[in-house]
């Protein structure tokens, strides 16, 4: 108990299990058990299992991850068991996990998982493992580090005495001290044999002459106590033994089944009758749960049954075919769509197995069994599934879930051309459908608004009106597409129609996706609170750990946290974004979210760090050609530029890229006001027609800053009132300070006119706490002081032109002349290094003058 792992480590039959049993009988700290089987090495299945295991220690365990286990696509591993660490953190006493049967696992996921637990395992946890085989973990570095407890064969084989105690005691024989050693001998202590050979000498007559030709190797023990054991029980007692072992666990409704008990009347079941006999008669089943309503044959015994039960038929497959199709039919009529499916694909029935892909309202793979569903088609020929067009409809769609994105144009095409072949009705008109629902899902990640257009509506043509799942989805995309278009006001109807279907049916994704689009919708329309509100459901729905796509919301809020000048929220929730959308394969939501840190870094003062981020988002943008983030990226490079100073740089990429908005900003810096006014004009009336409030916003904010560089200070102030009044409810403040000292201006006369005064005083504190908080960086390019310092009349003009105030403006509010204004001017930008006003400005905030 005082390391981490416990591993009890031996071949078949070795006792681990009633070792460790017995050991916790006495043990008085809390244990939970999981026993193991090879159903168990689905990642998702494994995990629900443990969650569900653990919270018999502690009950609000993994709340909130386990429904996520059930989804298409699984969160991050290390995110999951991150969540269940702190959990366990929180357990107050000393507590065992004990895994048995691991050698079942050979699924290196979940070897990882465990490694991962291993490694930050909480103190008060201990890990036991039982397995025949050596873990696939780092045994040899928890034995170096001490944290290690071993327990091997050899620690297991039953000594003479020990022999003795079984046989004699336990299993009430009366051997001899010489027939003990020569039993003990021939077994090797291994416990299995002893226990079944004493089984078969319960009723042996000639004791003595059966130990004398006991010998052989564990096969040749297994195969001899078949027929000592297996056929000495009764004959309906061996077909229920040889019937059942098809199935992994087992009750006595599902044996009742199997065995085609279930047409008869009982008032009991008589499976549940002949499972507790065998219990009873220990007869190496072992019960799964407290209730004895779940069992499970020994592994040994169930490999020997198994076994037994192939060689004594003719035509094996045939025959055992039907009791996996019985077993299919109870799993399936209780709810056990994926055992059922497991037990369809045993026995061959492809039709059966293709039918519980589908589902019922949501199909299979939807439900956390993409996995097994996806290696079921993979080993399936080419005529197999031309044979069931939709099968290769169903391969896309897996390989889709799984982000495997490169494969799925082919297997749609696949598809099509076998349903050349087959006459339409309508079933292949609802796989036409299918088929387009996918290609346009696929166009969603390219932003293709057209493609996504025209396949959503051959989807929607085609598609079964039943079939709510994919027409919902295919909603959705028609939602995006609109989006995309510019469209909001027909993009939010699809969204909620969307939004209310998969509500209703349980189609968990959809009903993210839709959320995300109607918080981005609310964000456009500066409606920030409920944005982030609607962030926050989609959040709460892709729970904690996230699922991937939650990286939308995330970086939803990153973007309204920082409006709200909330920088380290935005940075916390921009880097989620980024972490959660690098695990999207051919899709740019890791560069969108990249996009934004460098945004934020620069504001932050990083310029270094936020062309570095850029630089990199760029390369991955053109070399996964998404031309959609090009711009996005260069737009935040111009603000780099112009914060620099550097006109000419930024005047080439506006003009290269076709940057409107960034195009007035250099009318505005280069002095041209009236240029400015007279696009910005153009751009607001399409803005107003178009219904997008974000971008009308932030295009009033220049027109104010345009009307002041024109000498319109009365104009400046009248639009600066309506930026006021749209944007209060949402609480803009970054929208206003990165503007700098010029907005900082005409807030202050907007203030003395009494305009909105809860909200200037607001601004008023964020410009201070601005300040504030680049002086405390104290992170400036140069740390070299100036040749010649700044007199404190020309840091008088310089923070005047820092506000936008104009050479003929600076002179009546100094009460000096124009030409002494001029040359201030030039002793400053030959003191700074710099040619133009911007230069100026930008050299002076590296320097920590402003």
């Amino acid at each position: 108990m005082h390391y981490k792992l416990t591993i009890i480590s031996a071949g078949a039959g070795f006792g681990k299990t009633t070792l460790v049993s017995q050991w916790l009988t006495n043990c008085e700290q809390p244990v939970t058990w999981l026993s193991l089987e090879e159903g168990d090495n689905v990642l998702a299945r494994f995990l629900t299992y443990l969650f569900v295991a653990l919270r018999k220690i502690e009950a609000n365990i993994g709340e909130g991850v386990i429904g996520l286990l059930q989804s298409s696509q699984l969160p991050p591993i290390d995110s999951i068991l991150g969540s269940l660490i702190n959990d366990l953190s929180s357990v107050q006493s000393d507590f065992i996990l004990v895994l048995d049967d691991y050698h079942v696992i050979n699924a290196h996921p979940i070897d990882h998982a465990i490694e991962f637990l291993l490694e930050h395992i909480p103190p008060q946890m201990h890990l036991v493992l039982t397995t025949r085989e050596e873990p696939r973990l780092s045994i040899a570095r928890l034995r170096a580090r001490g944290q290690l407890t071993e327990v091997r064969a050899a620690d297991l084989r039953f000594t003479s005495f020990e022999a003795a105690k079984f046989l004699n005691y336990v299993m009430g024989l009366d051997l001899s001290a010489e027939e003990i050693a020569l039993l003990e001998s021939r077994t090797e202590g291994w416990i299995a044999g002893l226990q079944l050979a004493a089984l078969s000498m319960q009723d042996h007559k000639d004791v003595s002459g059966f130990i004398q030709t006991f010998t052989g190797s564990h096969y040749f023990i297994l195969d001899y106590l078949v027929e000592e054991v297996l056929q000495k029980q009764p004959q309906n007692i061996q077909t229920f033994l040889l019937h059942t072992s098809i199935l992994e666990r087992l009750c006595g409704p599902l044996c009742d089944a199997v065995l085609g008990w279930g047409d008869e009347e009982h008032i009991t079941s008589p499976g549940q009758e002949v499972l507790e006999r065998l219990e009873n008669a220990n007869l190496f089943i072992i019960p799964l749960d407290n209730e004895r309503r779940w069992y499970r044959y020994h592994h040994l015994f169930a490999e020997v049954l198994r076994r037994q039960h192939l060689s004594s038929i003719a035509d094996a497959k045939r025959s055992i075919a039907p009791l996996h199709i019985r077993a299919s039919i109870w799993y399936e009529d209780n709810h056990f769509e994926l055992d059922a499916f497991h037990h369809a694909i045993a026995a061959n029935d492809i039709s059966r197995a293709a039918r519980l892909i589908e589902g019922g309202e949501i199909p299979l793979l939807f439900r956390g069994a993409v996995t097994p569903v996806l290696n079921w088609l993979e080993s399936l020929s080419m005529k197999e599934l031309d044979a069931r067009p939709s099968l290769w409809v169903m391969y896309a769609s897996a390989l889709l879930s799984v982000g495997q994105v490169a494969g799925v144009e082919q297997k749609l095409v696949f598809a099509e051309n076998a349903l050349q072949d087959i006459e339409q009705d309508v079933k292949t008109l609802d796989l036409i459908g299918h088929i387009a629902a996918i290609r346009a899902t696929l166009a969603v990640s390219k932003h293709q608004a057209e493609t996504i257009i025209d396949e959503s509506r051959r989807a929607l043509d085609h598609l079964h009106p039943d079939n709510l799942p994919v027409r919902t989805a295919t909603t959705w995309t028609m939602g995006y597409a609109y989006q995309l278009q510019g469209d909001r006001a027909a993009a939010r109807k699809a969204y909620i129609e969307a939004l209310s279907i998969s509500q209703n049916i349980g189609h968990v994704i959809i009903t993210i996706m839709t959320t995300l689009g109607l918080g981005n919708i609310h964000e456009g329309d500066n409606q920030l609170y409920v944005a982030a509100e609607t962030y926050r459901q989609a959040l709460t729905l892709a729970g904690d750990p996230s699922l991937p796509v939650a990286c939308e919301a995330h970086l939803g809020l990153a973007r309204i946290y920082y409006e709200w000048n909330d920088l380290d929220k935005a940075e916390w929730h921009g880097q989620q974004a980024i972490q959660l959308s690098r695990q999207f394969e051919n899709t740019d939501r890791s560069v969108a979210s990249e996009v934004f840190l460098a945004r934020l870094k620069f504001v932050q003062g990083e310029a270094a760090n936020a062309t570095a981020i850029l630089d990199n988002a760029e390369q991955v943008a053109r070399l996964n050609h998404f031309s959609y983030q090009i711009s996005e990226i260069e737009a935040v490079r111009v603000q780099i530029f112009l914060g620099q100073g550097q006109l000419d740089r930024f005047a080439q990429l506006v003009t290269k890229y076709e940057l409107p908005i960034s195009q007035a900003r250099i009318h505005l810096a280069q002095g041209n006001a009236f240029s400015a006014l007279t696009l910005l004009e153009s751009l607001l009336q399409e803005a107003e027609e178009k219904g997008w409030n974000d971008e009308r916003l932030r295009l009033m904010v220049l027109q104010a800053l345009a009307h002041r560089a024109n000498g319109e200070r009365d104009k400046a102030i009248q639009v600066v009132g309506d930026i006021l009044s749209m944007a209060k409810s949402g609480g803009f403040l970054r929208l206003f300070i990165d503007e700098g000292l010029p907005m900082k201006s005409l807030l202050t006369e907007a203030a003395i006119q009494g305009m909105i005064p809860d909200y200037t005083r607001k601004l008023k504190l964020a410009f201070e706490m601005e300040r504030k908080r680049v002086l405390s960086q104290g992170k400036h390019t140069h740390n070299e002081p100036l040749i010649e310092p700044l007199s404190e009349r020309e840091l008088k003009v310089l923070q005047l032109i820092a506000e936008g105030y104009s050479n003929q403006e600076i002179s009546q509010i100094l009460f000096i002349a124009l030409d002494t204004v001029k040359g201030h001017n030039r002793r400053i930008y030959g003191k700074l290094q710099v040619q133009r006003r911007t230069e100026a400005v930008a050299r002076a905030r590296e320097y920590g003058l402003l």
